[in-house]
């Protein structure tokens, strides 16, 4: 696929992973027009200011609640990397109704702006709290990728396409443990709810490569899952805090011990390759007979955090928290 004549809007996109696709995008990709849009003035006032004022650059105000807002944004627009969510578990928790208006409602303004738009491709950024929710944020997640998967039925004449990516943790980004555990180094504690506690994780430079790649190979319908290393949170803090005193505080409403990527019932419809997992469209209503290569999963099989094959140590932690050291040093470290 060639970026050079595309034109990219990113929901969202003033956030941790909106900016650093548009760096890669800009440097390595220059596609036509990158269309920044979010609902936030200020943080578009920010890109701005820290060096995202390239040519090629759009900033749209504008919420994903707001489908007329999508609209106008969408016209002229290739490809749609969704990222725009309320992200935070306690957060949706509380306030529920806001996290399905923006995580569900906001996604289905996306997918049919988009469809009305004619725009080619559209990618939703998921999550591993989408598999087998257990708190709010997971539901939301989990229906906003059912939207995007099977609104490729209502596309099945036109051009548009709808995948999702789904992958865990992303080293330091807004929301991320790190920032946390950086400012509680100073006082050698560090907090954690659960000593058993596995997670999946990526440094967000994997994680747009990765979304980049998907968007160049998506057929339409499939979730794509990278093969991404798990840690132990007990790892993680003694990465940045090494000999650690630990203040375990229990496991919080919403969180679990250990995060899915793909469910044992999932599995039977997926397929692997040497990077990924691809989930199937349950039924390729829109395009009979669309194979993917890979080979299949053993009955049984689930890709989860603590029965992972790839895992980082102390020292593989250490290598992935290194570059947030110094912004956290010099204060620009988002929490």
């Amino acid at each position: 696929m060639d970026w050079k004549n595309q034109t990219v809007l990113i929901t969202g996109g003033t956030g941790s992973f909106g900016k650093k696709f548009t760096k890669i995008a800009l440097e390595e990709k220059q596609p036509k027009k990158i269309i920044i849009f979010s609902r936030d003035e200020l943080k578009q006032h920010e890109m701005r200011v820290h060096g995202y004022d390239h040519p090629s650059l759009r900033y749209f105000i504008g919420d994903v609640r707001d489908r007329e807002r999508l609209a106008r944004a969408m016209h002229g627009v290739d490809i749609i990397v969704h990222a725009a969510a309320l992200k935070q578990v306690p957060a949706c928790e509380y306030n529920p109704m806001e996290a399905i208006k923006t995580n569900i409602m906001g996604t289905a303004n996306v997918v049919e702006a988009a469809l009305d738009a004619g725009v080619k491709k559209v990618m939703t950024i998921s999550t591993d709290k989408a598999v087998n929710p257990v708190n709010l944020y997971g539901a939301t997640k989990l229906a906003a990728e059912k939207l995007t998967v099977q609104s490729n039925n209502y596309a099945a004449g036109k051009a548009t396409r709808y995948s999702c990516v789904r992958y865990g943790n992303v080293v330091g980004s807004r929301g991320s443990v790190v920032p946390l555990f950086l400012k509680q180094r100073a006082a050698g504690t560090v907090t954690i709810t659960d000593e058993r506690m596995t997670r999946f994780w990526l440094s967000l430079d994997q994680g747009v490569r990765f979304v980049m790649s998907c968007i160049e190979q998506m057929e339409g319908g499939e979730v794509f899952v990278p093969k991404i290393p798990s840690t132990k949170i007990v790892d993680l803090a003694n990465a940045i805090v090494p000999n650690a005193k630990l203040n375990i505080i229990g496991i919080r409403p919403g969180e679990k011990v250990h995060e899915v990527l793909i469910s044992e019932d999932e599995a039977r419809n997926t397929v692997e390759r040497e990077h990924m997992f691809i989930v199937k469209p349950p039924e390729t209503l829109w395009e009979r007979g669309l194979e993917y290569e890979g080979k299949s999963l053993p009955e049984g099989f689930r890709y989860s955090s603590d029965a992972n094959s790839q895992w980082l140590d102390v020292n593989g932690i250490k290598e992935f928290v290194a570059p947030f050291e110094q912004l956290f040093a010099e204060g620009r470290l988002e929490g």
